[in-house]
């Protein structure tokens, strides 16, 4: 890369046939120095920057020597991949610009300083923008990933209940069946009597591997509950979305269907609010008594009004199956509010 660059700039600096003797040597010098930054941007980038751009400053003594490309190509880099003090790079950058603008023999007829300093940042600007692209292109990745998860638990976790549910049933009863057979007979008929014996000596083998296979299934399949709304927090967060959890109440353990049901419903409020809401700050908050628990989840973007979706649906339809209520609409002063309250002895109980 750094070669590339060098030959681009010693081409366009021949091609403008304007730079003094020694000539192209001083050319190749200046181009190698001005690009040899590019070497350690991704681990310095604004360092980059500066020696790019001090070495341009260097370089107007070269007429048409367009070295001052380079520096500004790193200080959008450095726009992109810096996350701490970005008002650094923008400093810099305008510092830079202003500087070498004042340096140019026509720069205060040519160009204002309101000029120099939009140029300053406008590759800072640029940066900044490819660099919220990117955050946003991974937190829908994230949000797709933990979608897919989830919808891969929900799948396994029936398929589960539904092979306890029939095959379960069916070897127990032919287990009932052959015992009762057997002592209906009471070995009267030994070739039957052992048949029936062996008939429910495997229903039974077979039930105890059956329910180990679905407990391994469920192992592997797990859902989170409750305790894990923290780390969905975490992982949805990003330097644009801060989400804050904040818990209230009693800490006892909730029972496995509730704890479910709560954190299915941050999560689908939580992925609204990351997709559609444009908020920066989303609060969490999780009240546990001895009866129900509350949850609420209010951001500070905009509020979505229109036809109920297949989200909001989803989340009445697992706290109405707890027999829970739920509301999600523009909240008080800004920004959207969902509020839920799952019962806690009635789902217990299920």
């Amino acid at each position: 890369m750094v070669v590339i660059a060098s030959l681009v700039l010693i081409a366009v600096t021949l091609l403008e046939k304007r730079f003094p003797a020694p000539g192209l040597p001083v050319v190749a010098g200046l181009s190698v120095a001005g690009c040899l930054p590019v070497l350690i941007w991704r681990r310095l980038p604004l360092t980059a920057a500066v020696l790019s751009a001090g070495v341009a400053l260097i370089g107007m003594a070269v007429p048409g020597w367009p070295g001052r490309l380079v520096a500004t190509c790193l200080f959008c880099a450095a726009a992109t991949h810096r996350t701490r003090r970005p008002w650094l790079v923008l400093a810099a950058s305008v510092v830079w610009v202003v500087i070498y603008g004042t340096l140019l023999p026509q720069s205060i007829g040519a160009a204002t300083l309101t000029d120099l300093i939009v140029l300053g940042v406008a590759p800072v600007a640029v940066g900044r923008m490819l660099r919220l692209h990117a955050e946003r292109a991974a937190q829908a990745a994230r949000l797709d990933h933990a979608e897919a998860r989830r919808a891969l638990a929900e799948e396994r976790a029936g398929l589960a209940r539904d092979v306890h549910d029939s095959v379960g049933h069916h070897l127990t009863a032919i287990r009932v069946q052959a015992t009762a057979t057997r002592r209906a007979l009471r070995g009267r008929t030994p070739a039957a009597d052992k048949a029936l014996g062996t008939i429910a000596d495997l229903s039974s083998s077979a039930l105890e591997e059956v329910r180990a296979l679905l407990d391994t299934l469920r192992e592997t399949s797990a859902e989170p509950d409750q305790d894990d709304l923290e780390e969905l927090a975490g992982r949805l967060s990003t330097p644009h979305l801060r989400i804050t959890v904040h818990r209230a109440g009693l800490s006892s353990p909730l029972p496995p269907g509730v704890g479910r049901t709560v954190y299915r419903i941050v999560q689908e409020a939580l992925t609204n609010a990351a997709r559609h809401s444009g908020a920066t700050e989303v609060d969490v908050r999780v009240r546990r008594s001895r009866t129900a628990v509350a949850v609420s989840i209010s951001d500070n973007g905009h509020a979505r009004a229109g036809a109920e979706g297949r989200g909001i649906r989803g989340m009445r339809e697992r706290a109405r199956r707890h027999g829970g209520t739920l509301t999600a609409g523009p909240g008080p002063r800004h920004g959207w509010l969902v509020e839920a309250t799952v019962p806690i002895e009635a789902s217990s109980q299920l």
